[in-house]
């Protein structure tokens, strides 16, 4: 079964220093998860002052700078993975460097027939 674990994490609570030697480590976890057969993608994601969001209200799109909600912790990256059971996603969860500092929410993927792989 898929899973995405989003990681999520005050943006200021890292310098760059360390935010390098996070990607570093998330690296060498998506190899291990390579390895054995569990890895599907991730990335980490600009800064959340980069972002656009876009709603469509009566047919028309309106869009804004800035992320969809202001809040504490923003969506900092994902790790997308393909295992066996939430046990085996939350133990993959546990060994994300961003646990560390912030919070990853794990999220059952519903795949839909017809979507290409």
């Amino acid at each position: 079964m898929k899973y995405m674990l989003l990681v999520y994490m005050d943006e200021s609570v890292m310098t760059d220093a360390e935010r390098q030697d996070c990607y570093v480590e998330s690296a060498q976890l998506t190899q291990e998860l390579h390895s054995n057969r569990q890895y599907v993608s991730a990335n980490p994601l600009h800064p959340v002052a980069t972002a656009t969001s876009v709603r469509v209200r009566e047919g028309k799109p309106l869009v804004t700078d800035g992320p969809f909600a202001e809040t504490r912790e923003q969506l900092g990256g994902y790790f997308l993975i393909d295992v066996k059971n939430l046990d085996e996603a939350m133990a993959v969860a546990s060994r994300i460097p961003g646990a560390r500092r912030g919070t990853i929410e794990i999220r059952p993927v519903v795949e839909i027939a017809g979507m290409p792989d």
